[in-house]
């Protein structure tokens, strides 16, 4: 499994989420209606999966899951 069915995989897991609905265009917080609460609890379960860390000026600019897989795919740890 690459990282980006990884992540979608994930996101579709932790937040209980219709896989239909879990696109890399997604905008978390306005399409998923996800709070910004889930989402910090989403990078915590991505970082312990990837083996990375996300500072918090990163965070501020994770908006969409294509951006959280860039992310993840420039700072990922080979596991």
């Amino acid at each position: 499994m690459d990282i980006k069915e990884r992540v979608i995989q994930l996101i579709i897991e932790h937040l209980e989420l219709a896989p239909a609905d879990v696109v890399p265009e997604a905008h978390f917080i306005d399409d998923l209606g996800i709070s910004s609460m889930d989402l910090w609890e989403l990078v915590l379960v991505m970082e312990d999966e990837f083996g990375l860390e996300v500072p918090d000026e990163d965070l501020e600019k994770i908006g969409t899951i294509q951006d959280a897989i860039n992310f993840i795919t420039a700072h990922a740890e080979e596991k």
